[in-house]
């Protein structure tokens, strides 16, 4: 494991929450200390293998997967937008949109940037919410090569 002072590459798992926005705030703050390059990586759901969704007693017209996908990339792109311009002036940032599960999309990007740290938030969630829906900085920090900062949810 490398020390403390040789964290030249970190990766920030983000999505559009307040557990994300101090997960960030906490990367930008080591990198400007530590003189590191960032990565951001957002990872997409898979949608469901429905070829639509609608709700016909709305009326609503149905939405293609290939459009659920695109809406999603446009909301990665707009959630990057605004980081940069927030902390882009700070530090050098990187942007990974991935398609996937959180997890594996996370452990991905980290190979292939070959960070020295991850760092995501967590929405803290317990009991029956935790069990269905699992915990993906809980699986990043048991498969990754490097170590994991886990920044708890914000009042916590």
């Amino acid at each position: 494991m490398k020390s403390p002072e040789n964290i030249n590459r970190i990766l920030i798992a983000v999505e559009d929450s307040p557990y994300s926005d101090q997960a960030i705030q906490y990367g930008v703050m080591l990198a400007k200390k530590l003189g590191s390059k960032i990565a951001l990586v957002h990872a997409d759901d898979i949608p469901v293998s429905t070829p639509y969704i609608a709700d016909p007693l709305l009326s609503e017209t149905p939405l293609m997967i290939p459009e659920i996908m695109e809406i999603q990339e446009e909301a990665s792109k707009n959630l990057f937008k605004r980081i940069h311009e927030q902390y882009g002036s700070d530090v050098e940032i990187a942007n990974y949109i991935k398609v996937g599960r959180a997890q594996d999309e996370i452990l991905a990007v980290a190979d292939d940037f070959k960070a020295d740290l991850i760092i995501l938030g967590t929405h803290g969630r317990t009991g029956l919410d935790h069990f269905i829906s699992g915990s993906v900085s809980e699986s990043v920090a048991r498969k990754a090569k490097c170590p994991v900062l886990i920044i708890p949810k914000p009042g916590v």
